[in-house]
Order: structure tokens, then sequence, then C-alpha cells
């Protein structure tokens, strides 16, 4: 990569870094909608600063009514595309660090949106300058488009695209280096079912914010005295899992702890609402309760709701209740599939159905696929341009993540997470080095010289 480029890029580090923790400290949780505020205030706010940003840096900014915005260098009609997004998932439980203070420790940036995708995101924005700011002549324009609600239902990416078109090749630094070009499909079913008039009463229980996060605790009320305290301790001490319960005017509150995660990646992770199912149905709860306890429990592959499936492209499906809710007398949840490329999700849909009986199961959300020949010229491109700034060889895999590269008809994620780090989205105490973003534009600027140039 021309010498002139490192150069500027090690000359944005104070600049880049400040820049970041102005975003990391506009919380941008999508909230209620608001006249020109689609997703909320706050996310408003954010996509307020991420345009002031752009355009102290010198580009063209176009605001799409509060979804969406568009930066642009070049004017050439063909265009690469650069995706990311400027919202983020709430905050949960079991943070160490101020969630929105960007604090800096050992060179980590800690806060909600550092990895995901506010430090990605901003690093490409700077790689964008780099390359401007150094005058590579390119062929082609990079526009990079910042949306407001990819954590929800892409509604900014379906506004974006019916007024403008998206182009059809670039990435999203939305994930992981080496290179993300298989994505699974996406499957998110609603379920609803009247509460059972027999068995354990359940008084209370609500939890989970979004689908796609693995809830790291769930607690519940329900009718009873001393005697569920102890067969609640009991079963903790037979399953050797971390529950507890205490008598309260209410009725007995029972509690269960997890272990958060993002639910595309359940190794690792304990979902605390399928804890409470277990333990709901131990103490004698029956209806939707132990039908979804029976098939759904604490799995995340599927099986006992007979949707467990693989390939070689995309390995297994994923299955994550993200939402539980007792709400006047009805329970309402969601299950998240993340899908295997070869996978026939209207048969996954049957079989959830008829392996939930007497729960009403619809779709709220479904995805195709995603997958980019390991061959074509952006893969080849942007392995060499990671290998290039690394050292490092680099081979395409799969996630059962979703990115914005699915509205691309050629796109992958690329980076900025890279093989060594941990993985802290949508979890407690998000962090980013960095040492390791600064790298991450390297790589992003190497790439746009290879894309555009």
């Amino acid at each position: 990569m021309n010498q002139k480029v490192y150069e500027l890029i090690d000359s944005y580090r104070d600049e880049f870094t400040a820049m970041l923790q102005g975003w990391i400290r506009t919380p941008s949780v999508k909230g209620d909608a608001e006249s020109g505020a689609p997703f909320g205030r706050d996310v408003r706010k954010m996509l307020d600063r991420a345009m002031a940003d752009a355009k102290s840096l010198g580009f063209a900014v176009r605001d799409f009514d509060g979804y969406a915005c568009d930066i642009t260098l070049g004017d050439a009609e063909e265009k690469i595309a650069v995706l990311g997004h400027l919202d983020v998932v709430p905050v949960g439980d079991g943070w160490t660090k101020l969630p929105f203070d960007a604090v800096i420790e050992n060179g980590r940036m800690y806060g909600r949106g550092t990895n995901d995708d506010k430090g990605p995101s901003l690093a490409a924005l700077f790689a964008m300058k780099a390359v401007r700011d150094a005058g590579i002549p390119l062929k082609k324009s990079i526009r990079m488009i910042l949306g407001c609600d990819e954590e929800s239902g892409w509604e900014d990416m379906e506004y974006y695209g019916a007024r403008e078109k998206i182009p059809d090749v670039g990435f999203s630094p939305d994930a992981s280096f080496p290179l993300i070009n298989t994505e699974k499909g996406m499957l998110v079913q609603e379920l609803r079912a009247p509460a059972a008039a027999t068995g354990l009463k359940i008084l209370k229980l609500s939890t989970g914010d979004r689908i796609n996060v693995i809830p790291g605790e769930c607690c519940a009320v329900v009718e009873g005295g001393e005697e569920l305290v102890r067969k609640t301790e009991a079963y903790a001490a037979k399953t050797g899992l971390p529950y507890t319960a205490e008598v309260t005017a209410e009725g007995v509150l029972l509690t269960a702890l997890g272990i958060p995660g993002h639910s595309a990646y359940p190794e690792g992770r304990r979902n605390a609402i399928g804890m409470m199912l277990l333990l709901l149905r131990e103490l004698g709860a029956e209806g939707p309760v132990a039908t979804l306890a029976e098939a759904v429990g604490l799995e995340s592959d599927g099986k006992s709701l007979g949707c467990a499936c693989r390939d070689d492209v995309s390995k297994a499906l994923t299955c994550n209740m993200g939402i539980l809710r007792l709400e006047n007398g009805e329970w309402y949840g969601t299950l998240d599939m993340r899908c295997p490329v070869t996978a026939d999700q209207e048969k996954l849909k049957k079989e959830t159905a008829a392996h939930l009986p007497g729960i009403r199961v619809t779709v709220d959300t479904q995805k195709p696929p995603h997958h980019v020949p390991a061959d074509s010229e952006l893969v080849t491109a942007l392995l060499a341009s990671y290998e290039e700034e690394t050292g490092l060889k680099g081979e395409p895999i799969s996630t059962g993540g979703g990115t914005y590269a699915k509205v691309l008809k050629q796109g992958v994620a690329f980076g900025a997470l890279f093989p060594d780090e941990e993985d802290l989205a949508h979890q407690a105490d998000e962090y980013e080095d960095i040492d390791r973003l600064m790298l991450a534009m390297k790589i992003y600027a190497n790439a746009l010289i290879r894309l555009a140039g």
C-alpha cells in the first residue's frame, strides 16, 4: 500500500480515538419513533453526530430522513459500498464499566458499540479519509452507508434502497477478519399462548429486549412459600445451575443466572430463559411453559423442535429464545433461528409448529442465506488486503450472524474483530483495542484502493 497512506493513518490516531469516544458516549438504543427520528431520539442524536463528524472530515453527507445517511468519496458512477450501523443493542446486565463512558484502559476502549459497530465503521471512514488525503486516484467512487436499525428490523436499508440505488459490490465492517462470505438464513418466529389454568401459578415473568441476544438473567414471581424455595435449592444442587429463590410480599421470587451473548454464537453461553423454563416445569408449571421447557429448554440447536440440521458450508442451525413475557394472561416469546444455507425454512416453520402444540407460531422475520464464492474478485481482493497488512493467511469463513452484506449482490462481512480477539458483541464490558482498530483502518484502506483504484 502507498506509504503516504500508512503515514496518514498513523497521524489520525488521536483524532480517531477522540471521535470514537464521542460516538460511544452517544447512546443509540432504539426508542419510540418521533418526527424525523423513526428509531427514537437517541438514535437520531447519534446519526446527527456521525454526519457532523463526517462533514468535519471533509466528506459529502446526505441524511435519509433519520433512517440512514451516506458519505461519498469520488464522483464516478460505479461505486463500492461500505455498510455500517450506528444503533446498538440495550446495555444488559453484568457490566463492570460504565457502558457509555468510553473509558480507555490498557489500550482498550470500553462501551456499548465499540465493537458492534461504531468502532469498525469509524475506522472504515478514516480509511476513506486516508485514501483521499493521500491523493490515491480512484476509478470508482466509495459510498459509506450508515444505517440506524441494523439491530432490529432493517427498516433503514429498506427505506434507503427505495430512494437510492445501493451499490452492487462492497463490504460491511461488522463482523470478523479474515472475511465472512457465508451468512446463514434467519427465521424469527413469534410464540403466543394463553397461560395455563392449572399447575404452578406464575404471577410475573418478563425477560428480554432483543431477539438476537442470549439473556443473562431471568426472574419470575410465582405463587407459593418456603416449600418452593426448598425445591428450587434442591433443583439447583441437582443440576449445578445458578438458581435462587426467596419469599417476598408478592410471592416467591425465582432468579436464573445465565451467560449472555449474541444469539448467533451460543457456544459457551447459557440462556437464562431456558433455565427458568426448566425450573418452572420442575416446580409444577403446566401448559405452554412445560411445552417450551420440553421443546426448547437449554438447547441451542433446535433438536427437540425437530429443526436440527447442518451443512458443510455454514455448519449447524442455532436457535435462541431471546424474549419471554407473561402479559395479561398470555405468553409471548420469540425464537431466533440462524439456518444453514441448504436448510428448508418452510420445513423448519412446520416442524416448529408441530413440536409446540397449544402455542400459536407466526413468522416475524425471514431472510434467506447469503453466499459469495470464495474465488470471486471481491473475496480474493479483500483477503489479499488482510494478508498484506497482517502477514497472516486468510480464509473465508461462515457465520450465523447477519450483516448488511446481505443487501448487496456481492457483499461480505469484513472485520473488524481479529481471530485471536474475544467477541463481546451484545455482551457486558464490550470493548475494542485501539491498536487493533488502527490496524483494521489500514486493512480497510488497502481494500478500498484494491476495489476502487
